[in-house]
């Protein structure tokens, strides 16, 4: 790329979050899977403060999910819009990208059993008994 065709920023941070905000809104307004996954990881993190442990690490994890399942949006909409037909390697990316939304969100389930079980085991024990 040449420098006249390199693209430039223009409107600084401010537009520049302004653009990420509407990429989020549209793809929760759009993508059940990401509207899942909001609500999964706001009830991860109210059981984290309710339990008092492991919320930096929880929150951690969502964003995680969270932004892997922005990511694999992204991918499939730029796929689908350079390549409308099927496509054996378009495929294979886009199973790929959600490959990695999967291992993502089970290491965010197994890191929330691991800093949140023996807590959540402990109150539950407390009104058992």
């Amino acid at each position: 790329m040449t420098g006249a065709q390199r693209r430039t920023p223009r409107g600084g941070l401010g537009r520049a979050a302004a653009g990420a905000a509407r990429g989020i809104a549209r793809s929760f307004a759009e993508e059940r899977n990401l509207r899942i996954q909001v609500a999964v990881a706001v009830a991860a993190l109210a059981l984290s403060l309710w339990l008092g442990t492991g919320t930096a690490i929880v929150a951690l994890c969502c964003a995680l999910v969270i932004g892997s399942e922005l990511l694999n949006t992204a991918l499939e909409r730029l796929a689908d819009a350079l390549h409308p037909d099927s496509n054996a390697l378009v495929g294979a990316a886009k199973d790929a990208a959600a490959g990695a939304v999967l291992v993502c969100a089970v290491t965010a389930v197994l890191v929330g059993l691991l800093s949140m079980g023996p807590a959540l085991l402990d109150r539950l024990r407390g009104w058992l008994a």
